[in-house]
């Protein structure tokens, strides 16, 4: 949730303009990248790529699938003398609906094969077997983090799954590690959990290029613990990932929001680096005290304005409370705290006076 500089505003070097704008710029010959529009304040857009071969075009992401943005891929796609029925599949990297839905909607509509990694399989079967009358998802779990009255407007601002039969039936195809039909690219997909269970990235090494998706985002942080149904821990699975995206060669960043960046390396590292720097926020907000997570996070800042946690609006205020659980359990794992649950649930967190390096976990 911590930016490095301010997305909205960056310049992507294919198009010489902010990341945002509508078009269909090109990263290299037969590949470009067209920015779909996205409804909310924080995030404007998501980069969907354009692999162009002789049997039509291979599209990595799809895009969150509302009428304005199915209206500019059409635009973009024109640029390209392109439209959807030339779309032979789509490569998700996630399970996320500014990610998958549109890319579902258009593979139902117009036969085109979609892929997605199988570990998003429970994600996919929680959405379809939603019931309404339970518990939003995510509430229970505020609540044991400390933070009721969040707890309480996100269960009155929570609603069904959107779209629920048309965005989240199953893919064609479910993802494992190795090598994927991208035309006349020799893609490979290689496994990332952390954002999500199921999260890949697809290099292509002869290029020397990630297609990053949410994994390795070059002005933010992406969202850890915003995850249903709940691991036990992202944090550290998306440290472990990037450790993994880390041993790869340098490569040039294609990520789902943001402009393009040179580094792999650079970007993995700043990454890494940050979530050390929070882990021993987390640390030093505990003291010798005994707190709730939500506690812990009212003593950090958050956004690159360094916000107050009271200055979040409710949804936030959840999102930010969810990252310092996840942040706090990497700490159990390296057994710098202990945790507690109470009978209701509650759970406090104290140190234990040691800690464990990341390397040694």
């Amino acid at each position: 949730m911590t930016t490095s500089s301010s997305t909205s505003r960056s310049i992507s070097e294919d198009s010489g303009e902010l990341w945002t704008f509508e078009g269909a710029w090109e990263v290299a010959p037969g590949l470009h990248r067209i920015p779909l529009p996205l409804p909310m304040d924080g995030l404007r857009a998501v980069n969907v790529y354009v692999l162009e071969h002789d049997r039509g075009l291979t599209l990595i992401d799809g895009g969150w699938a509302i009428p304005e943005a199915r209206e500019v891929f059409e635009r973009s796609l024109r640029l390209l003398d392109a439209g959807f029925g030339d779309i032979t599949s789509f490569l998700v990297t996630h399970m996320h609906r500014d990610h998958y839905s549109m890319a579902r909607v258009l593979g139902t509509e117009l036969g085109i094969h979609v892929s997605m990694g199988l570990e998003e399989k429970p994600g996919i079967d929680a959405l379809q077997q939603f019931d309404a009358t339970g518990p939003a998802p995510f509430v229970v779990d505020l609540v044991a983090c400390g933070a009721p009255e969040v707890a309480e407007q996100w269960a009155k601002h929570s609603t069904a799954p959107d779209q629920a039969s048309a965005w989240w039936s199953y893919p064609d195809t479910w993802l494992g590690e190795g090598p994927v039909d991208a035309g006349a690219r020799e893609l490979r997909a290689v496994h990332t959990p952390g954002h999500t269970p199921g999260h890949y990235v697809f290099v292509d090494d002869g290029a020397r290029t990630l297609f990053a998706g949410d994994h390795v985002l070059p002005t933010i942080t992406p969202s850890i613990g915003f995850i249903f149904p709940p691991p036990r821990d992202p944090l550290g699975d998306f440290m472990r990932s990037l450790a993994k995206v880390r041993s790869l060669p340098d490569l040039q960043v294609l990520p789902a929001h943001g402009p393009i960046a040179p580094s792999s390396h650079a970007r993995v590292d700043e990454l890494l680096e940050h979530h050390e720097h929070r882990l021993d926020q987390c640390l030093e907000a505990i003291g010798s005290g005994e707190l709730t997570v939500a506690q812990v996070a009212r003593q950090l800042t958050w956004t690159r304005h360094e916000r107050d946690l009271t200055e979040l609006d409710h949804f936030n205020k959840g999102m930010a409370i969810l990252e310092t659980h996840a942040h706090l359990e990497v700490l159990v794992a390296r057994t710098a705290i202990v945790e507690s649950v109470a009978d209701d649930g509650l759970m406090t967190y104290r140190t234990t006076g040691k800690l464990v390096s990341q390397e040694a976990q």
